[in-house]
């Protein structure tokens, strides 16, 4: 370890809080963790993090639990002879989407804290709502619907928010507090993120919201790059505008630079040096991007449980079925964000349903049968054979909203044309499919936002890089390369269960060393080390195949269409 400057960043998730220790160069030097369940699980009653309110679709967590959490991450670090004192600035990602309360009193609470007591003792006053919705919360049908019908429809009011309406976006959730829980709304000072609330936590004073956090509230008006008044209107009445923008306070536009010094708090605890700073925390999403140094037309493919796909993009081009955030370092820059239930799930199921191996090894015998089978399952030697496309709902989908269910379909594979459904193909076919449906509806969604990587070739992501458990699939791999391209290959990345910190741990890092003028990109992209953190795992581009897959797209959109038009008639 060297003797410079050092950098936290944490990462406030559903279940744990970790917190992540670099120095300037990116070398970690430290990490500690705490799991709600495990720590905290039989004193909070919490599982997954979570408490639930079934009958009205409530997610909520304990803000005091997340407080209890802070002090205990902090002494960890402290336990591991981390050198506390050397570190600069302070940064962070947060779940998304979640949302703190603070009483009248907070502020004063915040300022005056007493280092010889621990947080939960002295902020339990500093709470309208001891309460925090989360982002699974799906108790707000009938203010979504509200959101939705404010601006006209869906599409336009993500065409000012970056989003439809969802469950988990905050302005719904204050909205149905609001009409809930009117006495704590009137007695709700300010109304944090959890980003913020993590942040105020540091400066000892509510901290300002992050530009690109602020997105996922479906009140933030991006093009015009303030609050929306109809929608705060909605939200709060039209006598309770001026209110609710007085909560929420000025969201920080500049993701770098610094909000304030640390609260004495933490210099006498734990031995922090009282010229630390803070600066904006971010929510988990925009913090992956800034896990890795991104570059225009690369996109990130998360394989979890749930997939996601990622890019940052200079393009604003919003759709209902999809979000759109400010960059959290770059203005001008978006971040484009696609999230599917049906991902790592669906796939089990396909795997499961194969017929069963000798050797036990289930994703072996799945593998072999999605690579031994040619894409779209035309053979290339055949001119007969049709395309082959299906979806996999195993669970109702976000993208598009679809109900649960398995749909087969074929086409030419010449022209896309004469769509027509089938009952059934061999289990072992859906092996190759189900990965190539995925692939191909990030695809369909994210074609207008991809331009040529190079001379001679098609529009498509410059690189690929793969998250998540399914980044370790060789069929997987080699699909999304047929799929979606990738004139550069397809990566897996590698950076630990810690993306997120470190993702607030280099925005610390840029945020206090830069140089006038410098973006996050050009600092990172300069200290960031490639080896040992990616792999590449397909060669992406493969001219021939990627454009049959273009000329199926328009069939992959039709067959979803005719699904939704069924459902929208039962």
């Amino acid at each position: 370890m060297s003797d410079g400057p050092l950098y936290l960043g944490l990462d406030l998730s559903t279940q744990q809080l970790k917190a992540i220790v670099v120095q300037s160069d990116l070398t970690v030097v430290s990490d500690a963790k705490v799991d709600f369940d495990q720590d905290f699980g039989s004193k909070y009653n919490i599982k997954k993090g979570v408490l639930l309110n079934e009958d009205e679709g409530e997610v909520f967590a304990p803000v005091a639990m997340w407080l209890e959490a802070l002090d205990l991450v902090l002494q960890r670090l402290r336990e591991k002879d981390t050198p506390l004192r050397r570190i600069r600035g302070i940064s962070g990602s947060c779940q998304q989407h979640g949302s703190v309360y603070w009483s009248r009193e907070a502020e004063q609470l915040l300022k005056n804290l007493n280092s010889r007591k621990p947080l939960v003792d002295q902020l339990t006053g500093a709470f309208s709502h001891p309460f925090a919705p989360n982002w699974q919360d799906h108790s707000t049908q009938q203010e979504c619907d509200q959101f939705d019908a404010k601006l006209g429809s869906a599409a336009r009011l993500a065409e000012v928010t970056g989003s439809a309406a969802h469950h988990r976006f905050t302005g719904t959730q204050i909205m149905r507090l609001r009409r809930k829980l009117p006495d704590m709304y009137a007695a709700t000072s300010r109304i944090s993120l959890v980003s913020s609330f993590l942040a105020s936590l540091f400066l000892g004073a509510v901290a300002p919201m992050d530009i690109s956090d602020a997105c996922g509230m479906n009140l933030w008006d991006i093009a015009g790059n303030t609050w929306s008044e109809p929608l705060l209107e909605l939200t709060a009445g039209k006598d309770g505008v001026d209110e609710l923008r007085s909560k929420l306070g000025e969201v920080r536009q500049d993701g770098g630079g610094s909000m304030g010094r640390i609260s004495d708090y933490f210099v006498f605890r734990y031995g922090f040096d009282r010229d630390c700073e803070v600066a904006p925390f971010t929510g988990d999403n925009p913090a992956t991007i800034l896990a890795l140094p991104l570059r225009p037309l690369d996109a990130i493919v998360s394989l979890g449980t749930s997939t996601t796909f990622l890019m940052s993009t200079p393009v604003y081009k919003p759709d209902p079925s999809y979000h759109f955030f400010n960059h959290p370092t770059t203005p001008g820059q978006y971040m484009f964000m696609l999230c599917y239930k049906n991902g790592g799930l669906a796939r089990e199921k396909v795997r499961d349903a194969l017929p069963k191996p000798a050797d036990g090894d289930a994703w072996a015998t799945f593998n072999k049968h999605a690579l031994a089978t040619p894409p779209l399952d035309v053979r290339p030697e055949s001119s007969d054979d049709r395309a082959k496309l299906g979806l996999y709902f195993y669970l109702p989908e976000i993208v598009p909203n679809i109900r649960a269910g398995t749909w087969r379909y074929t086409c030419s594979a010449a022209d896309g044309g004469d769509l027509q459904e089938v009952d059934t193909w061999p289990a072992e076919t859906d092996a190759r499919i189900i990965i190539e449906s995925q692939a191909l509806s990030m695809r369909l969604r994210s074609q207008k936002l991809v331009n040529s990587p190079g001379e001679g070739l098609p529009a498509q992501p410059r690189r690929i890089y793969l998250v998540g458990g399914g980044s370790l699939n060789p069929a997987i791999a080699r699909a999304i390369g047929d799929v979606l391209g990738g004139a550069d290959g397809v990566y897996k990345l590698d950076v630990g269960g810690n993306a997120c910190a470190l993702g607030g741990a280099y925005k610390a890092v840029w945020a206090f060393e830069r140089a006038e003028g410098e973006t996050f990109d050009e600092l990172i992209g300069k200290r960031w080390k490639e080896e040992g953190a990616i792999q590449k795992v397909d060669e992406g581009y493969k001219k021939g195949v990627f454009e049959k897959y273009g000329k199926v797209l328009g069939a992959f959109e039709e067959m979803e269409e005719r699904i939704l038009k069924v459902a929208r008639n039962t």
